[in-house]
């Protein structure tokens, strides 16, 4: 982990306190991630005979901006990256017209719905995105590095993001986030 993932994390860690925001973040980001990419999928070409989307392409240098900043936490975005991108690509051979773009807003109204009620509701500060443009970057990983806590990996990144955190705490109590981490 560099020093400069570790303090734009200590940063965006701030802004995202409760464990609920926490979960909302998890599902808007996905909604998000799946929305932009969702209308690129439309375009494609073949490569060593694997089809490939403009919305893979075009995710490139945000998937390489992540594992240079930790490469533990951007191949685990790398994976589940794969995982959306494929979903985009099935979802444009089989939903069409109409339905297609409807699906396509849904998405992104949904997923920016779902962080604005965390912050609103749960956190109550405004998105730490209107302060630091650049934390639309590190959403991922913040998401990223909950999830390998609570599975009880990189006490290195627990200890950035939760520092109440143990590794000896029951997993469900992990996925619901550390309660007694707000100041």
């Amino acid at each position: 982990m560099n020093a400069m993932f570790r303090r734009q994390m200590v940063d965006y860690v701030e802004y995202h306190r409760d464990p609920r925001n926490g979960m909302m973040h998890v599902l808007g980001i996905i909604l998000l991630f799946l929305g932009a990419v969702l209308p690129l999928s439309l375009w494609h070409f073949d490569a060593f005979g694997i089809r490939i989307g403009l919305g893979a392409v075009l995710a490139l240098p945000v998937l390489l901006y992540w594992l240079l900043l930790d490469a533990a936490l951007g191949a685990g975005i790398l994976a589940f990256a794969v995982l959306f991108l494929a979903a985009a690509m099935m979802i444009a051979d089989h939903v069409h017209g109409v339905a297609f773009w409807a699906l396509f807003a849904a998405l992104i109204v949904f997923g920016f719905v779902s962080q604005a009620v965390g912050h609103k509701v749960f956190e109550r500060n405004n998105p730490s995105l209107l302060d630091h443009p650049a934390h639309l970057f590190l959403g991922p990983m913040f998401v990223m590095a909950k999830l390998y806590m609570a599975l009880g990996l990189r006490p290195s990144v627990a200890d950035l993001i939760a520092p109440n955190w143990s590794p000896d705490r029951l997993a469900s109590d992990r996925l619901q986030g550390d309660q007694h981490s707000r100041p």
